[in-house]
């Protein structure tokens, strides 16, 4: 193991293994420090969307601009990442949603985004298999540029440009330890040996609140277990995804065929609880019919949990801890950081290097929940 670096990043998630990407291109020595293997936490196991439509203009802005790298990820990184843009399709049920969406999308149209508001019509010609009266919609929004983009083949193509780069991966490598001096951080402590280093990335995903403890750092962060589930391939029948903030429904069609999805189990729980629930696959397979009446019947292939790092607003945490000096947050996604990291890595990156940021991240500081936030309302589950 390397005795020292310019920055450790504790976590090979998605977000982990752009933010090595973005430091070595700009001549950093990285390390990334995962217990297990790239993507084998939220990443491995989200639903693969990227969405710009959000409540808050912070999530909004972090959205359009990682779209903006995502269309040109596959150029720049030299792998496959199976991006493709059919929009997401978010069902508005009844007038208080329909108040909520206009706000939506009347602040996403100020920051360039082709979102709009459509009749229960044009949902049928959007998604044709969905029954809007199953669903309950009075409407939907939509926005053409979201998307999907394949987890495992971005992180991995994110890793292998930053090693091509010259960071190093250290997987099944346990953090142990951060040491901190003088407020400052000055090592790594692994059960491979230490690394000393200025700068220290918390990207652990839903385990970020035990990394910070290391370093004398409390974050209100919280595990929530999810549920997801994948069905037998279908011959092409939709391209957009499709979901509710107010059944906390989502689900696609992915490139093979597959529906994937989920919605929020009747046994959801905080802390970490890796085990499947029955009540999950029955309230899923129940409204998946409601919403796509074609697809009752359908084969199940395999279900699987995971964790949302879940904050107070659902907004995450990005920036310097103000107390303990080298210490980067780089968590708190509340189950959206697959579809933000291109722009979150690269923010990130600019700060650790000194360079000006392209967006403001103040807002998004760990410091936020002393003085009072905005929550993020347009959360799924």
């Amino acid at each position: 193991m390397k005795s020292e670096a310019d920055v450790v990043i504790v976590g090979a998630g998605i977000n982990g293994c752009a933010l090595a990407y973005e430091l070595s291109k700009r001549g950093k020595d990285v390390v990334v420090v995962d217990r297990r293997h790239i993507a084998a936490g939220a990443t491995g196991r989200c639903g693969a969307g990227i969405r710009q439509q959000w409540s808050t203009k912070e999530n909004a802005l972090l959205a359009k601009k990682s779209v903006e790298i995502f269309e040109g990820l596959e150029e720049e990184l030299g792998h496959p990442i199976g991006f493709r843009q059919g929009g997401y399709l978010i069902a508005i049920h009844d007038e208080e949603d329909m108040k909520q969406a206009r706000k939506n999308v009347e602040m996403q149209k100020s920051i360039g985004l082709p979102v709009r508001i459509i009749d229960r019509e044009e949902i049928k010609e959007i998604v044709p298999i969905l029954d809007p009266d199953g669903m309950k919609a009075i409407a939907a929004t939509f926005c053409p540029t979201d998307g999907h983009a394949d987890p495992f083949k971005t992180a991995n193509a994110y890793a292998l440009a930053a090693i091509r780069n010259g960071a190093t991966f250290y997987k099944f490598t346990e953090v142990r330890g951060i040491k901190v001096e003088n407020r400052e951080v000055r090592e790594v402590i692994t059960d491979k040996g230490s690394i000393k280093t200025k700068f220290v990335v918390d990207a652990a995903g839903a385990w970020s609140s035990r990394i910070a403890e290391m370093a004398g750092i409390k974050i209100p962060n919280k595990p929530v277990r999810k549920e997801a589930l994948v069905t037998e391939p279908l011959p092409r029948i939709f391209d957009a995804m499709v979901i509710s903030f107010r059944h906390g429904i989502y689900f696609s069609q992915m490139a093979r065929g597959e529906i994937l999805g989920g919605i929020p189990s009747p046994e959801e729980k905080i802390g970490y609880h890796f085990e499947p629930t029955w009540s999950f696959l029955k309230k899923m397979a129940y409204m998946l019919g409601r919403y796509a009446p074609i697809l009752k019947g359908t084969n199940i292939l395999r279900q699987w949990t995971g964790f949302y790092d879940v904050t107070p607003d659902a907004l995450p945490v990005l920036g310097e801890d103000k107390n303990v000096r080298g210490f980067i947050h780089c968590h708190g996604f509340s189950g959206h950081g697959f579809m933000i990291a291109p722009m979150t890595a690269r923010l990130l990156a600019q700060l650790i290097t000194g360079e000006k940021l392209d967006l403001p991240i103040e807002r998004l500081s760990l410091e936020r929940f002393e003085k009072g936030t905005v929550k993020e309302k347009s959360v799924v589950g």
